[in-house]
């Protein structure tokens, strides 16, 4: 079984749909550093907002937590 972080696949998935920390923070109403954040792997989203990032990039949360690869 691969390492796997969080963190990776928010940052694929953000850049995979052309969004800026920024950006990305705003659809979530996070801030620019509270993404960051989660990218750098200093702190994890909340159940609400992994609830809001598998919808935005619609993918599963199994996807998003790491649990499978499709």
């Amino acid at each position: 079984m691969k390492t796997y972080e969080i963190r990776h696949r928010i940052k694929e998935l953000r850049k995979e749909k052309g969004l800026t920390q920024k950006k990305l923070g705003e659809l979530l109403n996070k801030s620019e550093t509270g993404v960051a954040s989660w990218e750098q792997g200093l702190s994890e989203p909340c159940v609400n907002d992994i609830r809001a990032l598998c919808s935005i990039f619609g993918v599963s949360a199994d996807y998003l937590l790491g649990l499978t690869d499709y």
